[in-house]
């Protein structure tokens, strides 16, 4: 008995694959026997030492079994699967050729009778005489041959036999690991805001920053808008060593803030709250009052420093040092961030850095924070994350770790492998119908098993030129997009004002950036896109098949700037399909060719769609039918599909 090439595994089964509590998991391997008998399989998965439960695989082709699993508990889970020949299927079939062929089988029929007659031990009580009795059956010689064999063939109690492992001839795998998290690990909308822009106000005696408190009185309207997740940049003290004025200019005025990712001064560091911003009891409040509003918050965790935080005296072990006695600080030429120097992590003493950002987390862990977006992890050792994730699912599984790795491919997905919950990907680049379709099917299949994207539409560091140049109409296409492709996207605040001005031609940095300067803004604008993205996440929350990583399906459609795509739940009940035009400077207009089994429908069916964007019914037949776009008016749309 051969059992090969199991999905989902990582790394040859050395690191867990991922998934969600009560997600619908498709496990396939390819489970074959020399020779000609039939074979049958099974998964089992149990959370770490409980019973089994198990679930009987399909078989596709090329001997490729598949079956759906679920884990209804976080943390550590595991699975294999099992197969065995099926000697009664086997005999079924000869039997059946051989009767087709007019050939006696009389010996056939007394061979059954002996096998199920032996099977029958491994059955309940309440089934064995069922079973004896179909064997006796097989040798009611007064009857004939084909009777005796079909009745024994309809028998609802040997098909059950068939599908229990056979012990004569069973196999297994070896077990292999899923890490089961909560749900926000893989859904939700993410806000991106930064609490010193909130109430922050301009005085003859220079700005004035806003505060967390401030902050905390805009929460409503990002819970009204639909949003799970307000994301904060760090609140941490700022230094002042090679501080960076507005537009990342230099020197700094008196009165500019400074980089919030220059972590660290006179007044603190990793664990300390600016007090610009207020206190450690004004965030626990922030955090309160979110959690009140059914949003959670996650606060950036920057593993850099400043000049001027504490560790760069207390420990200079941790960092580098130049000739000349002064620290190293960041650069990637020509840029140079005079203001940051990075940590050593492979130093002398990186055991003891590694247990001071693990006590970072957990400090805040204990502050009430269960989210993190990482900065930049793909700069710091991978071993550093495979440790320090390690602990954090040992001492607090419930915290989700967002990686914003923006870098090569292999090291993208080896942090994801190693256990980040959640990665950035490449979507803001990914603009042309080819290039978003291929990035939509790759993450929906070849990666899911371990990847779980969030797509952000804009960055503090990213306006693209597509935003710059598209306007309002580019805004709202990549919204439908992120919050279409995948079950996890984000926003950065702002983005619902449409801001899109470039700091120069052919830059994707925000002139006047957030990162370098205070950004007081109007909320209550008539062109706000706030209406469209509260309606975009009520359609995420109440369709099934929105939530969901996998079960996209990409249907033709004979115009190149508009892209077609549906997503499916995972009991099949709950269809929605997407057309996006993807022009935002011109209308378009097209037929789509949709794949009506994949929307659960017979091929020349006649359906409802509603445009859940707009309230409007179309009444279509078939798979051909005609759409059109006006990016002006509506970009895209998000339709239910009604038998």
């Amino acid at each position: 008995m051969q059992i090969e090439s199991i999905r989902p595994q990582l790394d040859c089964g050395r690191l867990p694959a991922k998934a969600l509590v009560n997600e619908a998991i498709p496990v396939a391997a390819t489970v074959f026997v020399d020779g000609h008998d039939l074979v049958s399989a099974l998964v089992r998965v149990r959370d770490g030492e409980g019973p089994w439960h198990e679930t009987p695989m399909v078989q596709g082709d090329h001997d490729r079994w598949t079956a759906t699993i679920r884990c209804p508990r976080p943390g550590a889970a595991e699975f294999q699967v099992v197969g065995w020949i099926d000697r009664i299927g086997t005999w079924l079939r000869d039997a059946g050729r051989r009767r087709e062929a007019g050939l006696p089988i009389a010996l056939e029929l007394e061979e059954g009778a002996r096998l199920l007659s032996a099977r029958s031990p491994e059955l309940p009580a309440s089934q064995r005489a069922a079973v004896l009795a179909a064997s006796a059956g097989l040798g009611a010689s007064g009857r004939p041959e084909a009777e005796r064999l079909a009745a024994v063939a309809g028998s609802a109690v040997v098909e059950l036999l068939r599908r229990l492992p056979d012990p004569e001839t069973v196999a297994s795998s070896a077990p292999l690991s899923l890490w089961v998290e909560r749900e926000r690990a893989g859904v939700g909308a993410w806000y991106e805001l930064f609490p010193r822009s909130e109430g922050a106000t301009e005085s003859a005696r220079g700005p004035r920053s806003g505060t967390l408190a401030a902050a905390a009185r805009r929460l409503p309207a990002l819970a009204e808008m639909g949003f799970d997740v307000v994301y904060l940049p760090p609140v941490h003290p700022i230094g002042r060593t090679g501080r960076k004025g507005p537009n990342n200019t230099r020197p700094a005025g008196p009165h500019d803030p400074g980089s919030p990712w220059a972590v660290g001064g006179a007044e603190g560091g990793h664990t300390a709250v600016h007090p610009d911003l207020g206190t450690l009891r004004d965030f626990q409040a922030f955090v309160a009052r979110a959690e009140q509003l059914g949003l959670e918050v996650a606060l950036d965790l920057a593993l850099q420093c400043s000049p001027d935080h504490p560790w760069v005296t207390e420990h200079p072990e941790w960092f580098r040092w130049r000739p000349d006695g002064t620290v190293h600080h960041a650069e990637n030429p020509p840029k140079v961030y005079e203001d940051i120097v990075p940590l050593d992590f492979t130093c002398a003493d990186w055991r003891g850095l590694w247990a001071a950002v693990r006590d970072v987390v957990y400090c805040w862990v204990d502050r009430g924070v269960r989210i993190f977006r990482v900065d930049n992890p793909h700069t710091k050792p991978v071993a550093l994350w495979a440790w320090l994730i390690a602990e954090l699912r040992r001492d607090h599984p419930d915290v989700v770790l967002l990686a914003e790795a923006f870098t090569r491919p292999a090291l993208l997905e080896r942090l994801a492998m190693v256990g980040f919950s959640q990665s950035y990907t490449y979507f803001t680049w990914r603009q042309q119908r080819d290039e978003l379709a291929a990035f939509a099917q790759d993450l929906s299949e070849t990666t899911a098993d371990h990847l779980r994207p969030t797509l952000f539409v804009n960055t503090p560091d990213i306006l693209t030129a597509q935003l710059q140049q598209g306007g309002p109409p580019a805004f709202r296409s990549r919204l439908v997009l992120a919050a279409t492709l995948s079950p996890s996207y984000g926003i950065y605040s702002g983005f619902e004002l449409a801001e899109n001005q470039a700091l120069r031609p052919g830059s994707e940095e925000y002139l006047d950036s957030e990162k370098y300067q205070l950004r007081p803004r109007d909320w209550d604008q008539p062109h706000s896109l706030a209406p469209l993205i509260t309606r975009v996440n009520a359609i995420r929350r109440r369709h099934p098949a929105l939530r969901r990583l996998r079960g996209l399906r990409l249907h033709g459609v004979d115009t190149p700037q508009l892209l077609c795509y549906s997503r499916s739940s995972d009991d099949g009940r709950d269809h929605v399909l997407m057309v996006v035009n993807l022009d935002p400077a011109r209308p378009q207009e097209g037929t789509t060719h949709l794949d009506l089994v994949a929307l659960g429908l017979p091929w020349d069916a006649t359906f409802t769609v509603r445009d859940e964007l707009t309230g409007a019914d179309y009444r279509w037949h078939g798979p051909h039918n005609y759409v059109r776009l006006d990016p002006e008016q509506q970009p895209a749309h998000i339709f239910s599909v009604e038998a």
